[in-house]
């Protein structure tokens, strides 16, 4: 299947998967998930989009965020790459490629699925049987979600504000949808638009999409296309 081009509407939330080469290790140690955060921070800032959740794992990043300014989250994602792997290929004397090409990206319907993007991308040490519980993770955002924590990098959707009308009320209801596992299904259909650059969201909204930008966001129907009749 042919990569779909990106899009990138300006106000829509996407998810954001960058992972090593051949799935290599691309972060070491703890100081080097110090130095992707903070230039995460640094971008995300410079290009105005609003980081609302995130998780660095041994091999991948995942980020689900919102962009204010056309082509914000590739010239933040392209900024971020380009100096992390100058610092990392220093750092560990080594030269050539980390990543394993462009970051993937999904463009997500808010009211259906952002909070489960939250949950999904919070969960990833839990379903790699790293800890138990998301909380034991330090490199995620679930403790600015969840807890409280405050972080530069942080800006909640409007959605998660929803929860509560008090701090406290939305940290309680926040930690609440963690008390069940991601679906199976919903996994699927995460992994699916991810892995093939696809819009995560009903057919009214993938529709829209479409409509607004002028490229195709679902999948191709199976099969070979339609020859057309010449009618003489």
């Amino acid at each position: 299947m042919a990569r779909l081009s990106r899009v990138s509407p300006i106000g829509i939330p996407q998810h954001i998967v960058q992972r090593g080469n051949n799935r290599q290790v691309c972060f070491g140690c703890e100081e080097d998930m110090k130095a992707y955060l903070n230039w995460l921070k640094k971008f995300s800032k410079k290009y105005f989009v609003d980081v609302h959740a995130w998780v660095l794992m041994t091999n991948h990043v995942h980020i689900l965020c919102t962009p204010h300014e056309e082509r914000a989250i590739s010239l933040m994602m392209q900024s971020i790459g380009r100096v992390y792997v100058q610092y990392y290929n220093y750092t560990y004397q080594r030269s050539g490629s980390l990543w394993e090409g462009r970051f993937r990206s999904s463009l997500i319907q808010s009211e259906k699925y952002l909070l489960e993007l939250y949950r999904y991308i919070e969960l990833n040490p839990v379903r790699a049987n790293m800890v138990k519980e998301p909380s034991e993770y330090s490199w995620s955002s679930y403790a600015c979600n969840a807890l409280g924590a405050k972080s530069d990098i942080h800006t909640p959707h409007f959605l998660y504000l929803a929860l509560g009308k008090t701090e406290s009320e939305r940290l309680d209801n926040y930690r609440a949808l963690f008390k069940a596992h991601v679906e199976t299904e919903l996994l699927k259909e995460i992994r699916e638009s991810i892995k093939k650059g696809l819009a995560l969201g009903n057919e009214q909204f993938t529709n829209q999409i479409e409509a607004l930008t002028n490229r195709r966001v679902t999948p191709r129907k199976a099969g070979r296309p339609k020859k057309s009749i010449l009618v003489d």
